[in-house]
């Protein structure tokens, strides 16, 4: 258990399943409206996330020979709205246009990786490389979304730090007015590394929502009052997992909410990384954040 200058939390989400049974009697009802979200999704999502329950309607259009796209490096790991997608600036990143927060008072002080390391600037601390970027994108869910979320792409986890902190609203409104939103809310953050480098995926609390769930970490408590704001908690997945951390496939279920909240992807990435949503979109769980 560390000090740390700024705060956060999160929620648990139950699963919303759909019966296939009577609606594949009635194909005309549904099919010809969503096909294309359909194929799109199934061509993103590999085979094995198929086996979840609540992909099980789509199995169909699988067996139709639908395959992954190969050029699609990152996929919504939620049902949600996109706050915010672009570059980092420095280490400054844009919780909504025209509004920053400090990276390193959102992920914390690395000193879990290497402590000579630790007066060196934040980005060559995340081992970020100069010829690379630094982007990030902020999924909102609503009360309403889907509120498992799953892995965005091929990765290792090292890293686990769970910010005690406050509960205030994330939604769109209010990430407008307050700054540093983001570093206030409890959260847990997970680092690693992808194909290009430094990969982050944080779960933020909001109101009502302080309880996060991780899958297989079994020692996360969120949302609990003898945890300390101002303190944050750290576990290694490489000694849980082994050394390479935690290693997930794109689609793999990685962890849920109990209500609306908001996922924050910060990576790094080529100069040719290409965003494939817009600011205020909606998203869907499957569909492509970028390409390549």
């Amino acid at each position: 258990m560390q000090t740390h200058a700024q705060v956060c939390s999160m929620p648990k989400m139950h699963k919303t399943t759909k019966h296939c049974g009577s609606s594949l009697q009635r194909p005309k009802r549904w099919l010809p409206m969503p096909r294309l979200s359909i194929r799109r999704r199934l061509g993103q999502l590999p085979p094995k996330l198929l086996r979840l329950h609540s992909w099980k309607l789509l199995r169909p259009f699988a067996k139709a020979g639908l395959s992954p796209t190969s050029r699609v490096s990152k996929v919504s790991p939620c049902d949600g709205h996109i706050l915010h997608s672009g570059r980092s600036r420095g280490s400054q990143i844009e919780q909504v246009k025209g509004l920053t927060y400090s990276l390193e008072n959102f992920l914390g002080p690395q000193d879990w990786r290497e402590p000579s390391n630790s007066n060196l600037p934040f980005l060559q601390q995340l081992g970020v490389r100069p010829a690379s970027r630094l982007y990030h994108h902020v999924i909102y869910l609503a009360p309403g979304d889907y509120h498992r979320f799953h892995s965005p792409t091929d990765w290792s986890i090292h890293h686990r730090r769970h910010f005690p902190g406050t509960l205030l609203s994330v939604s769109p409104h209010v990430a407008r007015w307050i700054p540093s939103l983001f570093c206030q809310n409890e959260r847990v953050v997970l680092s690693g590394q992808w194909q290009f480098g430094f990969f982050s995926l944080t779960a933020v609390g909001a109101t009502n929502v302080g309880s996060i769930r991780i899958y297989g970490d079994e020692e996360l408590r969120t949302n609990q009052p003898r945890h300390v704001k101002g303190k944050y908690h750290d576990v290694s997945y490489t000694d849980l997992y082994g050394v390479g951390g935690l290693t997930l496939a794109k689609g793999d279920p990685l962890g849920e909410f109990n209500f609306g909240s908001t996922i924050v992807l910060i990576f790094e990435g080529p100069r040719h990384f290409h965003f494939q949503v817009k600011n205020g979109g909606r998203i869907h769980v499957g569909e492509a954040l970028g390409t390549l």
